[in-house]
């Protein structure tokens, strides 16, 4: 199995910024960290921002200008926060899926990471 460890949170300050990372518990080709998702107390998940095999990144519109998604070479998923709103409070979740080899099929679909707790004070 895989796993995915979300660290970087906390609180911070209205304009502040945080920097959340998400590292899989195994290197293997069949699985790739490709999206941030936020959960606001009382609220659904919904996707912050995502980035593709081709490095196209996706925002939501409430975080763009102020999130940027990026990946390393070790395929570390990292979400760069700034000018924090208190809006942005929220559990934050780190998404890996699967690759679409046929050798990678006994893998889960998706995968998701324990979350971590961001909130922002006004």
């Amino acid at each position: 199995q895989v796993q995915l460890v979300e660290s970087g949170g906390g609180l911070v300050q209205a304009g502040g910024s945080l920097r959340l990372s998400c590292a899989a518990s195994r290197d293997t080709v069949c699985i790739s960290a490709t999206g941030w998702y936020r959960q606001p107390p009382g609220k659904e998940r919904e996707l912050v921002a995502a980035i593709n095999s081709g490095g196209s990144k996706n925002y939501a519109d409430s975080v763009k200008g102020r999130f940027t998604i990026s990946r390393d070479n070790a395929k570390n998923l990292y979400l760069q926060m700034t000018s924090l709103k208190p809006e942005d409070t929220a559990v934050y979740y780190c998404n890996a899926k699967r690759s679409t080899y046929v050798y990678c099929s006994g893998y889960d679909p998706d995968y998701w990471g324990q979350g971590i707790q961001v909130t922002v004070s006004s």
